[in-house]
């Protein structure tokens, strides 16, 4: 069964907020979000934005950042798991290449902020990020 982000953040949120043992109404007032929507974002039926998160972490004193590492492991094995620095020689051929110069990432395995340089033969290689990695 597929877990949606925003059931696993709101189902975080949930989890956080009673086990301060404080209420809808508190959590509210304190971030400055109505009630209502509070409770939808909890249920895992609105996807918050991330200004609105940020407003909620504030309220519950829980950095945006531990929240989200929290949901990374909720979500499921190897979501959040630490890239290795190397590739397996298993995937490097004769001539040094990651199979053919591309990246093969074994399945259920990622690869997270990898930068990679182009094949050239012609002048020094740019490094160039892999989409949606910033350079």
């Amino acid at each position: 069964m597929t877990v949606l982000l925003r059931e696993a953040i709101g189902d975080r949120l949930r989890l956080t907020r009673t086990s301060q043992c404080r209420t809808l109404r508190e959590v509210s007032r304190e971030a400055r979000v109505s009630l209502g929507y509070l409770s939808e974002v909890e249920r895992g039926r609105k996807e918050a934005s991330s200004e609105l998160l940020a407003s909620i972490c504030g309220a519950l004193a829980l950095p945006l950042d531990e929240l989200l590492r929290r949901v990374a492991g909720d979500v499921g094995p190897g979501f959040g798991s630490p890239v290795p620095d190397t590739v397996p020689d298993e995937l490097v051929d004769s001539a040094g290449e990651v199979d053919g110069g591309r990246i093969v990432v074994p399945a259920g395995e990622r690869l997270t902020d990898l930068r990679v340089a182009p094949v050239s033969t012609s002048g020094p290689a740019r490094p160039r990020a892999m989409a949606g990695v910033a350079a």
